[in-house]
Formats: structure tokens, C-alpha cells, sequence
């Protein structure tokens, strides 16, 4: 019996799999979706495709295919995601075994102990779903939860480290909501890439070493943490083989027993008692936010741009929102060429005041009334077009602070300004499949590593941090304060582009509260100046969100920097580490371009 079909055995052999069942499928078809053991890793892809694939992107050139598609952070996570869509699997079912690879071999971005939003194209339907799979603040937690006994904010990476700043993890319900829809493929047959990776081990990646050494301070606080990245005391290495047949277990229990085997029994009273028990800063986590927990469809947040529909996902994230806003700033003007620094001084400063809004008025509408219509509102968003006039928002200097505006709205706006912190991390996948549906998610555990909290097998998400550390600003509370059960607000941007009700493209990335200008960028690049999919997620960034101008360092946006600080602007010259992936959707094919700045790749047939 090969090790492949025996891996397929052992997962369907548990009793109890047929209520999770989907449609039956052929032998022939499992064995197409199952692994192929030991014959890739990072440094060396056998696989012609994978290297074909990271030859384009080397060369900057998109991946072309005919019928699916999916681009990705990780060669083995898009691998796994492929093989689904080859045997017939959907959007939804590949995202699965995307995902569930992801948390293993790029465990620092996202994984089961994290959140995520997916917005989805039904072909079927016409129609835009968008899932809320975003954590959520304990029942016990209180709104000065980020405070010191003196009510001050606690310096960001002492919230982080511990068990503080863990919520309830929202992936795993979200993997299989999402199935449940639109799947196709039987349920364990999605785990089984990530399960025969984990107890065969692959190949610890650049990045991921690389991260590792620049946090192994952190990552030695806490022993099942330390033994696993940093084994004798010494950080893994590229090249490195890892195993992690906890995390091979924590699977066999989801593949057997769905999302509950995570919500209830052992899976989260483990991840309670390490949240808990968290040495130095321990969290306040309980099994009754696991028994609460839900996911939710929320409406999708739709801003029209140059004759498109973009969509994504609303409150808690304030990536659709925010992005909308931008390009509804934006298409009042004729933008320049690519190398026009006015072109980014005017798209600058219409992020400035898109981020202005969002600190006043995005959090979880569960719990504060978000103007959405409002904020959307073209003829709002003329009236703030219209303070950009010449070299500067009017009545603000280059470097002073913008204030938000009024946008219409039947509730009073008697809310304080937010300063919350996000650090870029997370991950984002992009798929299309031969049905013609069409996902776009993006998945994090927040900061790189998390809480550094680790059980069963994968990080414990930082996700509270995103919370403002404050509870009020000017005597007037913030939206984004913690209060218990809350979602804290996001920056990530799922994103799909509609023209004339057909998607045209699917897009997002990693990065912290840049997020949003990575995405905005990157759709200007593709609609307003004709880049192809590879090209639009190369480009070099330049991103201001609060006043200074972030300008990515080694690239030619570097060359803006002094005419930039002619006009007044402080800038700041480093890296932008985005994580874009994208599929254009076009009448004769599909078009795939993965983010040069990390590993990842478009692949597709």
C-alpha cells in the first residue's frame, strides 16, 4: 500500500465522516488530490509547473491558463490548492487545502489559530458573498484590557507576548462554512496535502527561517514555541527539514469531526489553558467564546471605479471601505503617468484622508453604527476630492494631521480618533475555478508569530491588539475599543473587481494597515495604466496614510523622495514587504501574477 493511499484510509476510516460528506468521488480522483510525498521543497521544485511558475515571476511575467487558477504565498500551499482544482474540486475546496498548508509551512502568517474574510463569486448566481471570519474579544475581557494600572496604553509587544492579546479563532468555522457552500470535493480529502506534509516534513523556507532568527527572542519565551522553531536553542535554518505531527493530528481531527473537534473537546480546552497560563501576561480566553463562537455573512461593500465594481469585505474590515474611498477620491482626477510624482502626491493625499475617516468611524457595526452608505457616498467624496487642490489638502500642510470629514449618515458621529497599531503580516489567496467562481480571501494570525503562544501544532493569533489601546480620544469613545465579544477592526482586503456584473479580477495582500494602499495601488496600476496582473503586484510602492510618504526602498520610488519633501511631505524610505496575489479574469482566459517580495506563486491549467 503506498504511504498516499494510506493516508486516505486513515482519515476516512474514523467513523462518523458522512453528515460532513460532500458528493462521492471516484478513486481516481482522490488519488489526484492526494500528495505526492517528499518530491518538492523550496530550493528544489521537481514539478515542471511550480518551476515554470517561479521562472515567470522571476522574469516578471504573468501565468497564463485557460480554465482554473490559484496564486498564493507558499509553492507547496498553491501545489495542494491545484490539485484540487485538476480533479474537479471548487474555489472553496481548494482554499481549504490552500489554507491548511499555508498554516504549516508559512505558520507565521496565518493558520487555525487565526481569522480571516472571504469574498466569493458565485457563477451560478451572479451574486457576492462575503464571510466574516474575524476573531473576537473574550467575554471576560474589559475595555481597559490594553492598559496599565495607571490607564495608560501598555507598549505594543507587551500586549502581544502572552496570552493577552489572543482571540477567538475564527478560521477553522470559516474553512468549513465556506465548504459547506460551495464544495465539492469530500471534506478530509482537502486535509490530506497538509496532514502527509506535516508528518513527512518539507523544507523550512528562506522567509520563514529568516523570520524566524529576527524573532527568536520572542519566540524563546515559551517552551512549546522555542522547542519547535528554535529545537536546542538554535533557530531552524533554511533548507532545514521540520515535522509537526501535532499539527498532523489537530488535522486528522478536523477532517474527522469538522470545525466542532476545534470549537469543543481537547483541541480548544488546550487552547484555552495556554492562553490562560500564559507565563508573564496570561489571556482571559474561556471554552464559552468557543461554544459562542459564529461566522457571519455580511454584506458586501461595493465602491464603483472608472466604469468596475469593487467589492469586498465591510465592518469589522475596514479594507473595503478604505480602498473605496481612495478610488472614489481618485477617479475625480485624471491620474498621470507611473512616474509622475504628482500622480502619487494625489494619490497620497487621498489616502490621507481615506485613513482619516477610518480611524473615526470603521469597527465591528455589530457594535458601533458604521456610515457606510455615507462614506461611499459620491457626492461626499467630490466634496473631499475637492480639498486637494494644487500641492496640498487644503487648510492642511503636508505634514499636518487631516481631520475627518462629515459623511451623511442618520446616526450622531460622536466618536474620538483611533491610533490602533497593525504590523504587517497575514497572507492572501486568490482563486478561480473551472466553474468560473471566483474567492478571494485573506487569512492572518496578525503580528509575525502571533501571541508566540503555540498548542497542537500551530500559533495562537495577537488579533486583540488591533483593538484601540484607548478607550476614549477628546471625551469621545473610540469605535474600535475593546468590549467583550467584539471583532476588532481590520485593514485586510479581500477584493473582487466586477465589470458589468463579471468578475475581472481577484486581489490582496499582507502588510499591516498597508494593506489597503497595496491593494488600492495595485488595482490604479491594472485599470488606469494597463499593467498586467505580474506587473500591477511588482510595482514599486509608495504609500501615505497619516502624512508621511513610505517610499519602498531599492526600488525607483525611492527617485520621488525629493521632490516629495519639496512639497513638504516627510518621507521614509524602507521596506514594504506586500504579499499581493492576483488573477485577472479575462473572456479568453486567466492571468495570474505573484508578489515578487515573497515566495509565492500563480499556477494554473
Amino acid at each position: 500500500m503506498t504511504f498516499r493511499a494510506s493516508i486516505r484510509i486513515a482519515i476516512i476510516a474514523a467513523a462518523g465522516l458522512s453528515a460532513l460528506a460532500g458528493n462521492a468521488r471516484s478513486q481516481e480522483a482522490a488519488d489526484a488530490i492526494a500528495p505526492e510525498i517528499g518530491t518538492t521543497g523550496p530550493h528544489g521544485f521537481t514539478s515542471p509547473e511550480i518551476r515554470a511558475a517561479l521562472e515567470a515571476k522571476a522574469a516578471g511575467k504573468p501565468v497564463e491558463a485557460k480554465n482554473w487558477m490559484v496564486a498564493a504565498a507558499n509553492p507547496l500551499a498553491v501545489e495542494a490548492g491545484a490539485k484540487i482544482l485538476r480533479a474537479g474540486g471548487s474555489a472553496a475546496d481548494a482554499m481549504v487545502a490552500v489554507q491548511t498548508v499555508l498554516g504549516l509551512v508559512e505558520p507565521q502568517s496565518s493558520g487555525l489559530g487565526g481569522g480571516a474574510f472571504l469574498v466569493w463569486y458565485d457563477a451560478a448566481t451572479g451574486e457576492i458573498t462575503t464571510l466574516d471570519g474575524r476573531e473576537t474579544a473574550p467575554m471576560e475581557a474589559t475595555p481597559t484590557l490594553f492598559q496599565d494600572g495607571n490607564g495608560e496604553p501598555l507598549k505594543f509587544f507587551d500586549a502581544v507576548v502572552g496570552g493577552r492579546s489572543v482571540g477567538t479563532p475564527g478560521t477553522p468555522m470559516l474553512l468549513e462554512e465556506a465548504w459547506k457552500r460551495w464544495g465539492k470535493v469530500d471534506w478530509p480529502d482537502l486535509f490530506a496535502n497538509a496532514i502527509a506534509l506535516a508528518e513527512n516534513g518539507f523544507e523550512v523556507s528562506p522567509r520563514l527561517a529568516g523570520m524566524i532568527a529576527a524573532d527568536a527572542k520572542r519566540l524563546s519565551r515559551f517552551s512549546t514555541t522555542a522547542n519547535y522553531f528554535l529545537p536546542g536553542g538554535t533557530p531552524l535554518n533554511a533548507g532545514d527539514r521540520l515535522q509537526n505531527p501535532a499539527y498532523a493530528e489537530t488535522l486528522r481531527a478536523i477532517a474527522m469531526g469538522g470545525a466542532d473537534a476545534f470549537y469543543s473537546g481537547p483541541i480548544a480546552q488546550a487552547i484555552v489553558d495556554t492562553v490562560r497560563n500564559a507565563e508573564g501576561n496570561p489571556g482571559v480566553l474561556s471554552i464559552k467564546d468557543f461554544e459562542t463562537y459564529t461566522v457571519k455573512e455580511r454584506p458586501a461593500v461595493c465602491a464603483p471605479y472608472r466604469g468596475h465594481d469593487v467589492c469586498g469585505m465591510g465592518p469589522p474590515s475596514s479594507g473595503a471601505l478604505t480602498v473605496g474611498q481612495i478610488l472614489g477620491i481618485i477617479e475625480n482626477f485624471s491620474l498621470g503617468d507611473p512616474g509622475d510624482t504628482d500622480t502619487w502626491r494625489l494619490i497620497g493625499d487621498a489616502s490621507r484622508l481615506a485613513f482619516a475617516d477610518r480611524g473615526r468611524y470603521m469597527a465591528d457595526s455589530d457594535f458601533v453604527p458604521v456610515p457606510v452608505k455615507g462614506l461611499l457616498d459620491p457626492d461626499y467624496l467630490a466634496e473631499r476630492a475637492n480639498l486637494i487642490e494644487g500641492d496640498r489638502i487644503d487648510g492642511f500642510g503636508a505634514l499636518e494631521e487631516v481631520l475627518p470629514g462629515e459623511p451623511p449618515y442618520d446616526h450622531a458621529l460622536l466618536l474620538g480618533d483611533d491610533a490602533s497599531i497593525e504590523f504587517p503580516s497575514t497572507s492572501h489567496i486568490s482563486i478561480v475555478d473551472a466553474d468560473g467562481n471566483v474567492l478571494s480571501m485573506t487569512t492572518t494570525i496578525e503580528n509575525g508569530f502571533g501571541s508566540r503562544l503555540m498548542t497542537n501544532g500551530f500559533l495562537l493569533n495577537n488579533e486583540l491588539t488591533d483593538f484601540s489601546f484607548r478607550t476614549h480620544a477628546g471625551g469621545w469613545p473610540i469605535a474600535n475599543r475593546v468590549e467583550p465579544g467584539k471583532r476588532p477592526r481590520s485593514s485586510m482586503s479581500p477584493t473582487i473587481v466586477l465589470r458589468e456584473g463579471k468578475p475581472v479580477l481577484a486581489i490582496g495582500s499582507p502588510g499591516g494597515s498597508r494593506i489597503i494602499g497595496y491593494v488600492a495601488q495595485a488595482i490604479i496600476a491594472h485599470l488606469d495604466w494597463g499593467m498586467d496582473v505580474q506587473r500591477a503586484v511588482s510595482m514599486a510602492h509608495a504609500v501615505n496614510r497619516f502624512g508621511t510618504f513610505d517610499l519602498e526602498e531599492g526600488t525607483v520610488a525611492e527617485s520621488l523622495k525629493p521632490a516629495l519633501e519639496a512639497m513638504g511631505y516627510k518621507v521614509n524610505v524602507g521596506e514594504l514587504n506586500s504579499g499581493l496575489h492576483a488573477i485577472a479574469i479575462r473572456p479568453d482566459g486567466l492571468s495570474g501574477g505573484a508578489d515578487p517580495r515573497r515566495e509565492g506563486i500563480a499556477l494554473g491549467e
